[in-house]
């Protein structure tokens, strides 16, 4: 018997199932829905054929079919970070899988809920390295909370269950189901399981009364947000906290959104690039309230903003993830609490009579110089782009983008709005950006969505514009092309002065490879133009691509790249 042979055998024997029995594809499809999941990203594949077709059966859910596993990754990470429910990304198994990993270390180290289905070689295979088989568990042990396998129609449910439970639980992050072939062919009956709960961290009063009481006595107190596990309410309760008392709050690397940028408590982000004059003030404190926030190494600049282990500042560490409290840096109060849980006391919470409440005033106003454009030689000036974009659009604009260079001048000079306006990558991956972007408007169809690439980030998915003209969810994408990957280019010249290898791109042309896709295209050469065709972009109904031509040599806000090494 030949192979082909053997399979269509293989396939006949798995499909004959009573007319009124449930395999477990359909099993698994309902144990999605009664999770509250109606939307997927994915690329479909035999593994998991049975899962597809329970899903005809619930008309209302949506797969959207991506075109290639990393970008369905990053669509279903910036879904889960829109909405605050796990997102669902369903592959095929050993490719599949592998191309998925990328967004699944985005998700862990974001702190992002996430379940991905994959599919896997029968249980009578496994252990025998057959056809695309890996072992999940030990592919995905250091970016996701939990590995499982549903080997038994009997257990979906149970699975399932846990699954949501686990991504949602906690310091939040991406869960593994795989799913052996035959198990989803096998009959079986349901055992269903209502949606799990969110399971957060309280708040240990007696620790945080301690903890306060040490902070509403200091002179010059700060307060550093970011990280994962926020939502509206309590960005909200921190903003209103941190107006009323005076008190600077200051973001983590590409968490700028948990308080508009605009709002007067907001003391500036930390990251590649960070105002000198905010980590100055940082330095100064004399206590620390860091909320959710890891202190990982691009927010602490390489762990050198404070010392290791002990801070010479009195810290004050609140995480949802216990494990990660006294990882690094031995905090001086240690709270296992989530944002909201937080934020829900410290709004109750006045600072003393000592403390003085112009510092607040006095960190903006440093923020708002250091956000203000600056002019490099040439004729496209970034920074006057990127300021200029409030303008014209509302403040629930949604801003994404991946990772190099060109990110320096949007985290710098674009000022984002309130939560959930920012949707990028804390863990620097590139491609991000443009699959985010057209989650976002497949998410959020009536607003602005703008995706920030460089040509390099943009290339590395740009195949997903297909995808976005397949769900009618064209964002405006600007693409920042200095024909290189700037960001090796820069430490290149920087440590190893002209000495330049694997470093220069071959790039499309972009106008024409937007066009047929559907989308109006267009090149701007100089910083006059970009008014105009944002204008057209924004009045199109099919998104638009800006090529934003940029001179090499412009290779930061503050340094040209003929300066490294010198």
């Amino acid at each position: 018997m030949n192979s082909a042979t053997y399979k269509n055998e293989k396939h006949k024997n798995r499909m004959k199932i009573p007319s009124k029995s449930m395999n477990g594809g359909h099993i698994l499809a309902n144990a999605l829905v009664r999770q509250g999941v109606d939307i997927a990203f994915g690329v479909p594949g035999e593994s998991f054929l049975p899962l597809l077709n329970g899903l005809v059966d619930h008309p209302d859910f949506r797969f959207i079919t991506c075109r290639q596993e990393g970008g369905a990754a990053y669509m279903a990470e910036a879904y889960a970070k829109l909405t605050g429910h796990p997102g669902v990304l369903m592959v095929t198994r050993g490719p599949g899988a592998s191309n998925a990993m990328i967004g699944m270390h985005t998700a862990y180290q974001d702190a992002t809920p996430m379940v991905l289905l994959v599919g896997q070689v029968g249980t009578d295979m496994v252990e025998r390295d057959a056809f695309q088989e890996i072992d999940y568990r030990r592919m995905y042990s250091e970016c996701a909370k939990w590995v499982g396998s549903i080997d038994r129609v009997d257990r979906i449910d149970e699975f399932v269950s846990h699954a949501f439970h686990v991504a949602q639980a906690g310091r939040k992050g991406p869960v593994v189901l795989a799913l052996p072939e035959d198990m989803l062919y096998l009959p079986g009956q349901e055992n269903p399981v209502k949606p799990a709960h969110i399971i957060q961290p309280g708040l240990d009063v007696n620790q945080f009364n301690l903890a306060m009481k040490i902070f509403t006595s200091a002179h010059n107190p700060m307060v550093i947000a970011g990280g994962g596990n926020w939502n509206s309410k309590a960005c909200e309760d921190l903003r209103r906290w941190a107006n009323r008392e005076g008190v600077p709050v200051a973001t983590s690397f590409r968490a700028q959104d948990v308080i508009d940028n605009l709002d007067s408590a907001f003391a500036g982000d930390l990251g590649i690039g960070a105002n000198p004059s905010l980590v100055k003030r940082i330095g100064d404190a004399d206590v620390l309230l860091v909320i959710g926030e890891r202190l990982g190494e691009m927010t602490t600049a390489g762990y050198t903003l404070f010392s290791v282990p002990q801070a010479k500042n009195t810290l004050i560490h609140v995480l949802s993830g216990s494990e990660d409290l006294g990882r690094v840096y031995r905090p001086d109060f240690a709270i296992n609490c989530s944002p909201e849980n937080f934020c829900e006391a410290l709004k109750n919470i006045k600072m003393g009579d000592q403390y003085d409440r112009a510092a607040m005033n006095a960190a903006h106003a440093d923020y708002l110089a250091f956000a203000s454009p600056v002019t490099v030689p040439g004729d496209l000036q970034l920074a006057h782009i990127m300021s200029s974009l409030p303008n014209s659009i509302p403040r629930d604009a949604i801003v994404t983008n991946g990772a190099g260079n060109f990110a320096t001048w949007v985290h710098r000079f674009y000022p984002y709005g309130p939560y959930k306006t920012q949707l990028a990558p804390a863990n620097g991956s590139m491609g991000y950006g443009l699959p985010a972007a057209i989650a976002a408007k497949i998410t959020n169809p009536e607003k602005v969505v703008i995706a920030v690439c460089g040509d390099g980030d943009f290339m590395m998915n740009c195949q997903e514009l297909a995808t976005a003209a397949r769900y009618d969810a064209f964002p405006i994408i600007l693409v920042v092309n200095n024909n290189m990957l700037g960001t090796i280019r820069m430490h290149q010249e920087r440590e190893f002065k002209s000495r330049v290898i694997a470093t220069g791109l071959t790039n499309p042309d972009f106008v024409k490879f937007a066009d047929s896709f559907g989308m109006p295209g267009y090149r701007v050469t100089k910083t006059e133009e970009f008014a105009p065709v944002f204008a057209r972009a924004l009045a199109s109904k099919k998104g638009a691509l800006i090529e934003l031509v940029l001179d090499q040599d412009v290779i930061s806000p503050s340094k040209l790249l003929s300066q490294l090494g010198q």
